[in-house]
């Protein structure tokens, strides 16, 4: 199966999907902030290994426990996506904090900030 094969973006689709799922409603971990959420799912061709990409809306500290906390629970986050998504091997998981929604919301706040300013003057 090629890297960007139809197959292949159908189950990262479907990771993503169910990874977003359990980790916003399943995990009772207090370590991992409510405003979690998973951006991408990059599941490799073996199905041996898949990259999630994790945004926290929050700051430093919120992603670091965020993080312990998502890295403590893979075990039983890998079970439970074998238990939902139908796949010939579980891909084990590797958490990847991402910051461009936060990047996206402070990019959009210097740029309000500019053209406000423009437009006062």
């Amino acid at each position: 199966m090629r890297k960007n094969s139809v197959k292949n973006t159908r189950i990262n689709g479907e990771v993503q999907k169910e990874l977003s799922r359990i980790i916003s409603r399943e995990i009772k971990d207090p370590r991992i902030h409510p405003m979690t959420s998973v951006v991408a799912a990059e599941v490799t061709p073996d199905l041996k290994f898949c990259k999630a990409y994790i945004s926290v809306l929050g700051n430093e500290e919120d992603r670091l426990h965020t993080q312990e906390g998502l890295n403590s629970a893979a075990g039983y986050i890998r079970r439970e996506l074998a238990r939902s998504v139908n796949l010939r091997n579980t891909p084990e998981l590797i958490f990847i904090m991402d910051q461009s929604i936060e990047y996206g919301v402070a990019m959009a706040k210097k740029i309000d900030a500019v053209t406000n300013h423009a437009g006062q003057e």
